[in-house]
């Protein structure tokens, strides 16, 4: 983007695509019967986790900085936490804010590590969208995590991206209809691809079997290692180096997702 096609026309693209996938992966799967509220609800988490995340994610980035944007997107576990407790009832406990407000720590450590916040007059708005999509993704962790109680992930996100797909096509359909494949190289297909296929398809379709077992607020967590694992591939390809900065980042990060995901006595004692 934006030389071979807009921000709207990819996201078409990676939502069709995925929703392709997904599909062709459910005939694999045994078939499910999905009650009509249920399905109401899937399309609610459609709005919310698939075409409201993404557009909202885009349009924003498009008017603020990729540094402003990423600290932004750290208060997402801080969100799901409190819209958990409203919806479904996750229990509060000092044990998982302190272990969301570690993580929050150490990923903004990585992130603006040489990497000062920008505020120029045009970045409030394009901030807010990616606070709005924060929000959105949040409420789609909290509102499809009782859908695992009664049906596979398959079944599940193959819906959700369906319902999702419906809000997009207006959105994107003219700008993917302006794209011209022909002026895509070798190395733009490898890249269109994996935005597709393992950035969309297999980040949702993860993201949806760990919700089958753990709780919102810990899922949403795992978004501090983020930063953490890019710091880990600029390293390896010679791109970084390892400072102490880096190395305490890394130890906030990992300790406040274990201090979220691991289970209270009560809790390990009921299982």
């Amino acid at each position: 983007m934006p030389k071979l096609l807009s921000p709207f026309g990819f996201i078409f693209c990676r939502v069709a695509g995925a929703l392709l996938l997904f599909w062709l992966l459910s005939v694999f799967v045994k078939s499910e019967r999905v009650a009509n509220k249920d399905l109401l609800r899937m399309a609610v988490c459609g709005i919310f986790g698939v075409a409201g995340n993404q557009l909202m994610f885009f349009y924003g980035l498009n008017l603020t900085s990729p540094i402003n944007a990423a600290i932004i997107m750290t208060c997402n576990p801080i969100l799901v936490l409190l819209i958990s407790a409203l919806l479904i009832r996750e229990k509060v406990t000092m044990r998982k804010v302190g272990g969301i407000l570690l993580g929050l720590s150490g990923a903004a450590g990585l992130i603006l590590y040489n990497n000062p916040l920008n505020m120029s007059p045009s970045d409030p708005i394009g901030d807010l969208f990616i606070f709005l999509n924060a929000s959105s993704y949040a409420i789609y962790l909290v509102l499809v995590k009782p859908l695992m109680q009664k049906y596979s992930p398959i079944t599940v996100i193959k819906w959700v991206f369906l319902f999702g797909f419906f809000i997009v096509i207006p959105f994107g359909i003219e700008d993917f209809l302006a794209i011209n494949w022909n002026n895509f190289t070798a190395s733009a297909w490898l890249a269109f691809l994996f935005v597709v296929v393992c950035t969309t398809f297999l980040a949702y379709l993860f993201n949806i079997f760990g919700l089958k077992e753990l709780n919102p607020s810990t899922v949403s967590t795992y978004i501090y290692s983020q930063p953490l694992i890019a710091s880990l591939v600029a390293l390896f390809l010679g791109k970084d180096e390892l400072t102490w900065v880096k190395v305490v980042a890394t130890i906030f990060i990992f300790t406040g997702v274990y201090l979220v995901s691991i289970k209270g006595k009560r809790a390990q004692l009921k299982a």
